[in-house]
Order: C-alpha cells, then sequence, then structure tokens
C-alpha cells in the first residue's frame, strides 16, 4: 500500500468520487469529504461529511495536520450563483484559504487543483471568471501543484451535463446546428484518475512537477454532434430520425433551469451552461501527454467498447422526464387547491352538504383541503421539501379515497372518474419519490 495520504475535496461529485475510489484501489489511503455524502457513497470510514466551504484557514490547517494529508486534490466548484452555491466562494475564496492553511500546515503537501479549460479572454461567467481567478491564486504561491482541466468528462455514473446528453441521444432531438457543432473534446474520467495516481508517487521536489497546469483531453478533435453520436450508438438510437430543436427552445429552457436553480433544483440546462455551450471545449493536452506517458482513451474506446446497459437506457430515457413529472405534480396540486378554494368554491362546498355533512364543517374542511392541497404544491416546488411534499401527496390522496369510500362512495362512479383517476396520481408521486436522488 502507497503511504502518502490524498485528500480528495468534493468527493461526492463525478470526478471527485471516481477519484476517490480509483485512488484507494491503488493503494493510497484516501479521505473523501464532502459537504454531504448519500449513503452510497460512504464506502470508507474515510468517507467524511463536513461543510468544508464554512471553514477558516486555521480549521483547514488542523484538518490537514490530523489526517498527515502529504496531496490535497480540490474537486470542489458549483455551476452557477444561486441558493446555497456562490462561485466566488466556492472557486476563489475557499481556494485561498486553503493556499493559506497549506502553507501553515507545517508540511509539504502538492495541490492538485481540477479546473476548466479555455482561455481568460474567452471566460464571460461567473463559473469561468473565478475557476480561473482560483489558477492565478495557486499560481502565484510557491506551493506545489497542479491546475488539471479537464475537458468534458465522460464517466460511468452521470451528472449534470454529462446526463444531459446521454438524454439527448436517448430522444429523436438535437440541439440546434450551431450548438452541434461546437468544439468539444472529451477526456475519460479514468485518465483524471490515472493521471492524480502518477503526480502522487512523483517525489515532492520533482521540479519537472513542481507547478504544472496541463490541459487534459483526447488529442482528436471533435464536436459535439460527435460525442452524441458515440452515446447514440451505444444506445442504438443512431438510425432514429431527428429533429433539431430551435435556438429559442434552448433559451427558455435556460431561463426554466435558472426558476428551477432558485427553487433548490440543480438543472443541468442553466444559462451558465448555455453560455459555456456556446465556447465549446478545447485545448492541447500534448503537455500532458509528454510528461506522463499517458495515452487518454479516445471517445469511441471508452463509449464504444460495449452497448449500453438497460440501466443506462432507463436513466437517459427518465432524466428528462423526471423535471416534467415534479412540474407537472406542482400543477397539479396547486391548481387543485386554488380552484377548489377560489374558482369552484360553492361547487365543492356543495359536495359536501349534499352528503350531509353539518353546515359549521363544511367551511372550515373545504378551506382546509384546499390549503392543504396548495401547500403540497409549494413543499413538492423545493428541492430540500420535495421528498416531504411527496409523502404529504401519496398520504393526503389515500385519504381523500378512502374518505370518499366510508362518506361518499357514490363519487367512486362519477362519471368522469375524478376518484379512480387519484390511483394513477399516486403512483407518479411514488416514482417522483423514488428519482428524487442526484448522487
Amino acid at each position: 500500500m502507497n503511504q502518502r495520504t490524498i485528500l480528495v475535496l468534493g468527493a461526492s461529485g463525478l470526478i471527485g468520487r471516481f477519484v476517490t475510489d480509483d485512488l484507494r484501489a491503488r493503494g493510497f489511503r484516501v479521505v473523501g469529504l464532502a459537504r454531504s455524502l448519500s449513503p452510497a457513497q460512504t464506502m470508507s470510514a474515510l468517507d467524511i461529511e463536513l461543510p468544508i466551504l464554512s471553514r477558516d484557514a486555521a480549521a483547514l490547517t488542523r484538518l490537514l495536520s490530523e489526517h498527515a494529508v502529504d496531496i490535497v486534490v480540490n474537486c470542489l466548484g458549483v455551476l452557477q450563483d444561486g441558493p446555497g452555491s456562490d462561485t466566488h466562494a466556492v472557486h476563489r475564496d475557499f481556494v485561498a484559504r486553503l493556499l493559506q492553511a497549506i502553507a501553515d500546515s507545517g508540511r509539504v503537501i502538492r495541490l492538485v487543483h481540477i479546473s476548466i479549460p479555455g482561455t481568460a479572454e474567452a471566460d464571460r461567467t461567473a463559473f469561468a471568471t473565478t475557476k480561473r481567478e482560483a489558477e492565478r491564486l495557486i499560481a502565484a504561491s510557491d506551493i506545489p501543484h497542479a491546475i488539471l482541466r479537464p475537458g468534458f468528462v465522460v464517466a460511468p455514473s452521470a451528472y449534470g451535463g454529462s446526463a444531459l446528453l446521454r438524454a439527448l441521444a436517448a430522444f429523436p432531438l438535437d440541439l440546434p446546428a450551431a450548438k452541434m457543432a461546437t468544439p468539444f473534446q472529451p477526456v475519460a474520467v479514468e485518465d483524471i484518475a490515472a493521471t492524480i495516481a502518477w503526480l502522487a508517487v512523483r517525489d515532492i521536489d520533482d521540479p519537472s512537477v513542481q507547478a504544472v497546469t496541463w490541459d487534459l483531453m483526447q488529442s482528436e478533435p471533435i464536436t459535439m454532434a460527435g460525442v452524441i453520436k458515440q452515446f447514440r450508438h451505444a444506445f442504438g438510437t443512431s438510425g432514429w430520425p431527428r429533429m433539431a430543436m430551435p435556438s429559442f427552445m434552448l433559451d427558455l429552457g435556460a431561463k426554466i433551469g435558472d426558476l428551477a436553480s432558485t427553487l433548490g433544483w440543480m438543472p443541468p440546462m442553466r444559462s451558465t451552461a448555455v453560455a459555456e455551450l456556446r465556447r465549446g471545449v478545447t485545448g492541447d493536452p500534448s503537455a500532458w501527454i509528454a510528461a506522463t506517458g499517458l495515452v487518454p482513451r479516445t471517445l469511441m474506446a471508452v463509449i464504444g467498447r460495449h452497448s449500453a446497459t438497460i440501466q443506462d437506457k432507463w436513466f437517459a430515457r427518465l432524466f428528462l422526464i423526471k423535471a416534467l413529472i415534479v412540474a407537472s405534480l406542482v400543477v397539479f396540486w396547486l391548481v387543485s387547491g386554488f380552484i377548489a378554494l377560489l374558482v369552484s368554491y360553492r361547487a365543492a362546498a356543495g359536495i359536501l352538504i349534499a352528503h350531509g355533512f353539518p353546515s359549521a364543517l363544511v367551511d372550515p374542511i373545504t378551506i382546509g383541503t384546499s390549503l392543504m392541497d396548495m401547500s403540497i404544491g409549494v413543499l413538492i416546488a423545493f428541492r430540500r421539501t420535495a421528498a416531504i411534499g411527496l409523502a404529504a401527496g401519496i398520504v393526503a390522496s389515500l385519504g381523500y379515497m378512502f374518505g370518499a369510500a366510508v362518506l361518499t362512495p357514490d363519487l367512486w362512479i362519477e362519471p368522469l372518474g375524478a376518484l379512480a383517476k387519484t390511483g394513477p396520481a399516486i403512483v407518479l408521486m411514488l416514482v417522483a419519490l423514488l428519482m428524487l436522488d442526484n448522487r
């Protein structure tokens, strides 16, 4: 076993999780740290949940000393500002504190920082500019470091943009032609992990890797259309007819995504994602290849080596549908409560009166159930409370069905079948509840 200890920050993300597991398999002692880890990601006693972004430099110094860290791999990043996400705080301010902590630790520590490809002149978003500011802070320090700039990351798992491309490959839908022609050089996540492992065994005083910045991606130029084509080949959808999405739909989707992000969701299609998409993903991996001797895997080697499994296909098909399911349930509960409370209040109250409810209870029950329905819709709308809202919706629907069976059984044979349709609504809420996980 390699005796060096590696601290991976952001061990719940696409790159961070794979790197953590891969380095452990190679024999390194790896501390995987994230703000939150799913139960499936807690594979070791060294998988630690910690609100690392709130720690000051002194607390970070203690963390490095407590775990006798030799290498820090910083995979932390957020796409866009929003509730709980601050690009400046994550990309720039935290890196400044981390550099201070490493300098104050009294230990010789190498920093491996995951950044983005491209040039400062082409940066147009807070995501890109703050990433570049972090690079400048690291380059100006005396700390041994490697700044890695991966291209479009292809991994066994899929979050965000990588999940979106899989979804596009599973449907007969293309992005606008100009976007499909955007340069999009990919890299296998295995190559990122192999690079970090290569750095981890190098002597900390080796001048050839004392301060390096490398683009990590395959050498052959490729477009977004080429990336999606490989996924379509794996999914068996390459022969399907396709329709290009109008440009205005892409912009509209970004605005809807921005709105969803204010509610705590993390949709892949947001204004920052569209802006970065327009820029493309390009770089020059020659320095990386020459220094490490690694031969980057081609996209065909990564995706085309086997057909997609049924798990891959289900995920790709359901990824975009998940947002539609959640949105439809929010509208369903809000509208049903609104109609009963304001539009058809007398009709709703009349049902209770017609079935012999005491007049003193009619208004409280009608108002209370309407407000309850609307509250369920609000709970589902916010990511933090969505699970509570869906569970409450299932319980409320079962309550409506049971109450109707006891008190108003004739409603079960009502011509429009309102109560009979509650069963499929319950199933849809159960599906949404089971699909809430992002990690």
